[in-house]
C-alpha cells in the first residue's frame, strides 16, 4: 500500500505573523511564507485584500486593525478564487463588509471548480486551515465583478484594482494605491517562495510579471514572503518568480520535446531546480503540481483543468511514490 502523503502534512509549525504599515495608508499582514494580506485605510473606511483561510484565522487580523484605526471594513477584495485566499470571508461580513470583490474571471473560476478546489486545498495542506469549522457551508460569492480595472474610493483615498494578465491563475487581480506607490500583487509574485502553479497560465505569467514591473512600485505584498519595502526588493520579487516559472515550463516543455513522459519530466525537473530553488518556502509541496500543470500546457491543455481531491493523490502518490 502507497502510503505516501503530501510534502505540506508534515509542515505543522505555526508561523509568526506581523503587521506593518507599508506607506500612509497600507498595511501588511504576513506569516513567514503563509499566505499574506493587505490592508488599505482610507478617510472613512477599510479594504482588506485576501480574507484568510477560515473566519477564525481572519480575526487576527481584524484584531491588528482594529490596533490601528476603528473605521469601518467596507471592502473585501479576492485577488483569485483558491480557497486558502477567500474562505476567511464571512468574518469580514460580519464586521460590516459591504462588498466582496472580484474580478469576473475569479468570478466564473468559483462558479466553475470551487467546490472541488476548496475540497482539494483542505486536503492538501491542512494548517492553512486551522479552525476549518468556523467556514459557513457553501463558497465565498463575490457581490460584485469588474472586468480591467476599477477604482474604489475610501474618502479621498483611491485603490485602483485591476488585471494585468494571466499569471497564476486567469482571473488575478492587483490592488493599489498610485499615489504611494505600493501594490498588493496576489500570488502573481512571491518572495522566497515557489509559486504554486497548478492553476496557471506559465505562457502568459512571464508577460504579465513585466507588465506590473512597468508599474515601478516602490513597495508590494507578494502573495508569500516578506513585505516588500524598496524598489529593489520588489524588482528582485518579480524577477524571481519570472525566473522560477520560466525555469519550471522550459525544463517541461523540453522533456515533452524529448518525449519523456511525466514522471521523468517530474523527476528531471525537480532535480534541476532543486539546488537553485529547493530552499524556497513549499518547493518540496509545489513541484509536483506545477510540473504537472506545465505538462498539460506543454502538451495542448491551454487551460488548467480542475484538481479534486482524488486527483490530487493520484497525482501525488505517481510522482512522489
Amino acid at each position: 500500500m502507497n502510503t505516501k502523503t503530501f510534502a505540506s502534512h508534515a509542515d505543522l509549525a505555526d508561523k509568526k505573523t506581523r503587521f506593518e504599515q507599508l506607506s500612509a495608508h497600507a498595511w501588511a499582514y504576513t506569516a513567514e511564507g503563509d499566505p499574506n494580506t493587505g490592508v488599505f485605510i482610507g478617510d472613512d473606511a477599510v479594504m482588506v485584500v485576501d480574507t484568510l483561510a477560515t473566519p477564525a484565522m481572519a480575526q487576527d487580523l481584524i484584531r491588528h486593525i482594529r490596533g490601528v484605526t476603528d473605521k469601518p471594513i467596507k471592502y473585501v477584495l479576492l485577488s483569485h478564487y483558491h480557497a486558502v485566499r477567500v474562505l476567511g470571508a464571512s468574518a469580514y461580513v460580519q464586521e460590516g463588509a459591504q462588498q466582496i470583490i472580484a474580478s469576473r474571471d475569479t468570478y466564473d473560476l468559483i462558479v466553475e471548480r470551487g467546490e472541488q478546489d476548496k475540497a482539494s486545498e483542505i486536503g492538501r495542506f491542512p494548517r492553512l486551515f486551522r479552525a476549518v469549522e468556523s467556514v459557513p457551508d457553501g463558497l465565498t460569492w463575490p457581490t460584485l465583478t469588474f472586468e480591467g480595472r476599477m477604482s474604489l474610493w475610501l474618502g479621498s483615498v483611491e485603490v485602483t484594482v485591476a488585471q494585468i494578465g494571466r499569471g497564476h491563475t486567469k482571473g488575478d487581480t492587483i490592488a493599489y494605491i498610485e499615489d504611494e506607490k505600493v501594490c498588493f500583487a496576489g500570488d502573481l509574485v512571491e518572495f522566497e517562495s515557489t509559486a504554486y502553479a497548478g492553476d496557471c497560465y506559465f505562457r502568459d505569467w512571464p508577460a504579465t510579471l513585466d507588465r506590473l514591473a512597468a508599474l515601478a512600485f516602490h513597495k508590494l505584498v507578494p502573495g508569500r514572503g516578506d513585505a516588500l519595502q524598496t524598489p529593489e526588493t520588489v524588482s528582485q520579487a518579480i524577477a524571481g518568480t519570472r525566473a522560477f516559472v520560466s525555469d519550471v515550463y522550459t525544463l517541461v516543455n523540453n522533456g515533452v520535446a524529448r518525449g519523456l513522459d511525466l514522471k521523468a519530466i517530474y523527476q528531471e525537473t525537480y532535480a534541476a531546480l532543486k539546488p537553485r530553488y529547493g530552499h524556497w518556502v513549499i518547493f518540496d509541496h509545489c513541484m509536483p503540481f506545477d510540473v504537472t500543470r506545465a505538462y498539460d500546457e506543454a502538451t495542448g491543455h491551454e487551460h488548467p483543468r480542475i484538481w479534486t481531491a482524488e486527483r490530487d493523490r493520484q497525482m501525488w502518490q505517481a510522482l512522489e511514490g
